[in-house]
C-alpha cells in the first residue's frame, strides 16, 4: 500500500497498525488459533477467540486493519462524503439557497482530510488494541509448514514458529491487473495506490463498472476531473436491478462522466503527455486519454506464498476453497473473508469470522450459504440491496412477485428535494414472505435496514405495514409498500364486500 512519506497523518497510521517500534512476542508451545492476515475477517476471529479465553496468535504482513480501513471503506467514503459536498452546495439553488454554485474543491485539502481521518480510526484496528485484548500480534511473513504449523519470518528480524489447534486463512484478496498491452510500462492506480493522491488529475480514465469505479468516478468528476469510464459490461453496476444501475448512470452523466460500456480492451499507450486507453466495441476501437488510469476491474484471492500445500489445503480459480462450515480441506484450518471468494464485503468478512469461531470452538452448526447479506454502492443516489431479485425464481424454488415505489411518492423526499429513487420489494408469489428488497435513494444503505431485518426474520409483505413509521421520513415506504400488498390480496368479490360493510356503517 502507498503511504505519504513525512506525511504526519499517514505516520499517524503506520504507527498504530504497523508500529516501527513493534517487539513481537515469544511464540507460545501450542495457540488455541492461529490467524494469517489482519483484515476484518482476521481482527474479528482473534477478538472473539481472545474473549473467550483462547490463546490466539495474528499475523499480519503489511498493515492491520487490511482493505477497509487502509485502501477501502474508510478512505472512500471520506472522498465521497466530500464530493457529495460539493454537489449540494452547487444543487443548493434549486432550493432557494444561492450564492452556493460556484462552490470550489481544494483536492489536496480533501485527500489530507482523508488522511486524517483514517488515521483517526486506526486505533480500533491497532496492534497495541490487540495485545491487550490478550493476542499475541506478529507483524511479518506467514507460511505454512505443515498441517498444524505457521512459520513467521518477522518484519523486524528474526522468525517464529506457531504451532496451532486451530487456524483461520483471512489473506484477503488485492486488484485483479489486466493482461493488456502497455498497461504496467504506462503506469496505472488501484484502490491500493489511488488514496495517495495529491494533486487531482485533470483527467481520470477508470476501468470497471463495479462499485469502486463507480464510487470513485462520480467523485472525481465532482472535485472537476474529467472521467472516462470503460468496461466490458453493458451495464454500469452489472449486479444491481437494471432500474437501479439507470439512475446511477443517469446521475454520473449529469456530474459530466462519460462511457465505454461493453468495451474491450487493446491496449494502452503514452501519448502527447496523456496515457491512451484503446478498446474495442462490435468490431470498431476507439480510444479516450487520461492523466491517470484507474484499474478497478474486480479482485483476486491473496493465495500464493502461504505455503497452502504444505498444508494441506485446496484452493479454486475464486480462492481457497471451503465447505459451507468455512473449514479448507486441512480440518484444523478455516477460511473467512475475501480469501473464501464467496462474498467480499466487510460485512460479510465479519459475519463469516463469527461462524468460522462458533464452528471451530463449539461444534457449531453455522453456515454461509444461511446468511443474509447485504450490499450498498455509495453513489449518489445509493444503491442498497438484500436477497433476492425478482428473476431468481429458480434460486428461490418458488414463484416470486414484486412491488416498487418511487420516492416520488413519499411526502418527505419530496421536501427534501430527493425524489429520485425507489424502494422495491421481492416476495414469493403465494405464501407472501419476502425475499428481498433494493433501494436507491440517496440515504439507500441506511434505509435498506427495516427491510434487512424483514427478509432475514421469513416476515411477509404485508408485515410491513403494521409498523408505524415517525411523519414525515423516507422510512415510511416500506409500511407503504405494505399497504400495497395488502391492497393486492382483496379479490375483487372480497373488495366488493367491504365496500358493502363500509356503506352500512356510515
Amino acid at each position: 500500500m502507498a503511504l505519504l512519506a513525512g506525511d504526519p497523518h499517514d505516520e499517524a497510521l503506520r504507527a498504530e497498525v504497523a508500529p516501527a517500534d513493534w517487539i513481537d512476542p515469544q511464540a507460545r508451545a501450542r495457540y488455541d488459533l492461529v490467524v494469517l492476515g489482519g483484515g476484518t475477517a482476521g481482527l474479528v476471529s482473534a477478538a472473539i477467540a481472545a474473549g473467550l479465553g483462547a490463546r490466539v496468535a495474528l499475523v499480519e504482513r503489511e498493515l492491520l486493519g487490511g482493505d477497509c480501513l487502509n485502501y477501502g471503506c474508510v478512505p472512500s467514503k471520506a472522498l465521497l462524503a466530500a464530493a457529495r459536498r460539493v454537489s449540494d452546495a452547487r444543487g443548493a439553488a434549486a432550493l432557494g439557497v444561492t450564492g452556493t454554485a460556484d462552490a470550489a474543491v481544494d483536492f489536496a485539502a480533501v485527500m489530507e482530510r482523508m488522511r486524517g481521518l483514517r488515521a483517526g480510526i486506526a486505533h480500533h484496528d491497532s496492534a497495541a488494541r490487540f495485545r491487550d485484548l490478550g493476542v499475541d500480534v506478529f507483524l511479518g511473513e506467514g507460511v505454512f509448514t505443515d498441517a498444524a504449523t505457521l512459520g513467521v519470518t518477522l518484519r523486524g528480524g528474526g522468525a517464529r514458529t506457531l504451532r496451532f489447534r486451530r487456524a483461520v486463512l483471512a489473506t484477503g484478496a488485492r486488484p485483479v491487473v489486466l493482461p493488456v498491452d502497455g498497461l504496467e510500462e504506462t503506469g496505472f492506480l488501484t484502490n491500493h495506490s489511488l488514496y495517495a493522491l495529491t494533486e487531482r488529475p485533470a483527467r481520470l480514465v477508470v476501468v470497471g463498472a463495479g462499485p469502486i469505479g463507480v464510487e470513485m468516478a462520480q467523485a472525481f468528476a465532482r472535485f472537476g476531473t474529467q472521467v472516462t469510464i470503460v468496461a466490458l459490461d453493458a451495464q454500469l453496476l452489472p449486479r444491481e436491478d437494471p432500474d437501479a444501475a439507470a439512475l446511477v448512470r443517469a446521475s454520473l452523466e449529469r456530474d459530466g462522466v462519460r462511457f465505454e460500456l461493453g468495451a474491450s480492451l487493446q491496449r494502452v499507450e503514452r501519448r502527447d503527455g496523456g496515457k491512451v486507453v484503446v478498446w474495442e466495441r462490435d468490431g470498431k476501437q476507439g480510444e479516450c486519454v487520461g492523466d491517470e488510469i484507474l484499474l478497478a476491474a474486480g479482485r483476486r484471492a491473496n493465495v500464493e506464498g502461504l505455503g497452502l500445500d504444505a498444508a494441506g489445503i485446496a484452493t479454486t480459480r475464486s480462492g481457497v476453497q471451503v465447505d459451507d462450515r468455512l473449514r479448507t480441506s486441512n480440518r484444523r484450518v478455516y477460511a473467512a473473508g475475501d480469501v473464501t471468494g464467496l462474498y467480499q464485503f466487510t460485512q460479510a468478512a465479519d459475519a463469516m469470522a463469527r461462524i468460522v469461531v462458533r464452528n471451530a470452538f463449539f461444534f457449531g452448526r453455522g453456515k454461509a450459504s444461511l446468511l443474509t447479506m447485504p450490499w450498498s454502492t455509495y453513489t449518489m443516489p445509493e444503491v442498497a440491496h438484500v436477497g433476492l431479485y425478482v428473476h431468481e425464481e429458480a434460486r428461490a424454488g418458488t414463484p416470486l412477485d414484486s412491488l416498487r415505489m418511487d420516492f416520488a411518492d413519499i411526502d418527505r423526499s419530496i421536501l427534501e428535494g430527493e425524489t429520485e429513487g425507489y424502494a422495491k420489494v421481492v416476495f414469493e408469489r403465494r405464501s407472501g414472505r419476502l425475499r428481498g428488497a433494493t433501494v436507491v435513494h440517496p440515504h439507500a444503505g441506511e434505509l435498506l435496514g427495516e427491510a434487512l431485518i424483514a427478509v432475514t426474520r421469513r416476515l411477509k409483505v404485508t408485515d410491513l405495514s403494521s409498523v408505524i413509521h415517525p411523519y414525515p421520513t423516507a422510512v415510511s415506504v416500506w409500511g407503504r409498500l405494505g399497504d400495497l400488498a395488502n391492497r393486492g390480496r382483496l379479490t375483487p368479490w372480497a373488495a366488493r364486500v367491504l365496500k358493502a360493510l363500509i356503506r352500512m356503517r356510515r
